[in-house]
C-alpha cells in the first residue's frame, strides 16, 4: 500500500510547464521574440547563478525569485544573446522599456504560477487525509518561502530543497534526505514529477513508484471552461492555440496578434527521446486522486 508521495516542485506543482518553455512564452509576450535555443543558455545561466546566491536568495519570496533570474537572463541576452535578441534588447534598454519589460514578464509569471498553485493546493488537501507528503525539488534555498507564501506548507512534512541541502537531484541523497526525514519505507513511497531523468529514473533506482507528469495540451474547447475553473493548464494551452497575454489591472489577461511557432512547442519533454519508462504515467495532477493502485 502506498502511504507516502514526494512531490518536485518547478514544472509539476506550481504549474505544468518547464520553467524555460514558460519563460519563452512570456518574453515573447512582453515583445522579445527569441526562440527556446536562444534563450536556453541565459536560462541556465540564471539557474547557476541563483544556485550560487542561496544565502541571498533564502528571503526571497516568489516575485523576489522570479525577478531576480529575469534579470540574470536579460543580462546575459545583452552580452551573449543572438545579433537578433541583442537588437531588441539593446532597443529596449535606449527606450529605457527595460524594466517594464523585465517586470512585465515577472508578473505575468508569477501570474500563471498563482493559478497552477491554487489547483494544487487543492488536490494537496484531498490527498493529505490519505497520505504524507514531501517535496524533492532542485530550487534556490527559499522553496519554504514560497510554499507558506501560496499557504501549502503545511501539507507536506519535510521540504527537500536542493540549494539548502547541498545535493541535487538526479543524486540519490536528496531522496534519501526526504524518506528518513518522514521515516517513509521506500516500496511505499512515490515520486511525482515531469523529468523522466531527474524524478522518476533517480527514484525507481531507490526502490521508489515513479509517476511522470507528461506536459500535453488541451484541446482548444476546453480552454475557456478550464481556466474559469482554475485549471493550471488551461492558460499555457491558450497561448499554444496563437493567443498571447499581457497584465491588465495586475492580472493576466489575453492579447491578439501576438505570433507563436514550433519552438515554443518544442518543449523539455520532446527534446531529448527517453531511455526510461516511469511506472505510471499522468497527463494532470488531478489524476492522483483517483488512481485506483493507491489502495492496492
Amino acid at each position: 500500500m502506498m502511504r507516502t508521495i514526494l512531490f518536485d516542485f518547478g514544472g509539476t506543482l506550481d504549474y505544468p510547464r518547464h520553467w524555460l518553455d514558460r519563460f519563452v512564452v512570456h518574453y515573447r509576450a512582453a515583445g522579445i521574440e527569441l526562440t527556446r535555443a536562444q534563450l536556453d543558455p541565459a536560462f541556465d545561466h540564471a539557474t547557476g547563478t541563483g544556485y550560487g546566491s542561496t544565502r541571498m536568495l533564502s528571503s526571497y519570496g516568489l516575485t523576489e525569485l522570479v525577478d531576480f533570474l529575469v534579470h540574470q537572463q536579460i543580462a546575459y541576452l545583452n552580452r551573449h544573446g543572438a545579433p537578433e535578441v541583442r537588437e531588441i534588447v539593446d532597443a529596449a534598454s535606449a527606450g529605457m522599456r527595460l524594466p517594464e519589460i523585465a517586470g512585465f514578464i515577472t508578473q505575468s509569471f508569477v501570474a500563471e504560477s498563482r493559478i497552477g498553485l491554487a489547483a494544487s493546493r487543492k488536490l494537496l488537501k484531498i490527498l493529505s487525509a490519505r497520505f504524507q507528503m514531501g517535496i524533492v525539488s532542485n530550487f534556490y534555498g527559499n522553496l519554504q518561502n514560497i510554499l507558506a507564501e501560496f499557504d501549502l506548507a503545511s501539507f507536506f512534512g519535510v521540504v527537500a530543497d536542493s540549494s539548502q541541502l547541498g545535493i541535487f537531484k538526479p543524486e540519490p541523497g536528496i531522496f534519501n534526505h526526504a524518506i528518513k526525514a518522514l521515516g517513509a519505507v521506500p516500496a511505499e513511497t512515490s515520486m511525482v514529477g515531469d523529468s523522466l531523468e531527474k524524478d522518476c529514473a533517480a527514484a525507481r533506482n531507490l526502490g521508489l513508484t515513479t509517476i511522470w507528469l507528461r506536459h500535453g495540451l488541451l484541446p482548444a474547447v476546453d480552454i475557456g471552461e478550464r481556466l474559469d475553473r482554475g485549471d493550471p493548464r488551461a492558460a499555457d494551452d491558450r497561448r499554444e492555440s496563437g493567443g498571447s497575454l499581457h497584465l491588465q489591472g495586475g492580472q493576466v489577461a489575453e492579447r491578439s496578434g501576438q505570433p507563436t511557432d514550433d519552438q515554443i512547442a518544442g518543449t523539455e519533454q520532446t527534446q531529448f527521446v527517453p531511455d526510461f519508462t516511469a511506472d505510471f504515467t499522468i497527463d494532470s495532477l488531478a489524476e492522483l486522486a483517483h488512481l485506483r493502485w493507491w489502495r492496492s
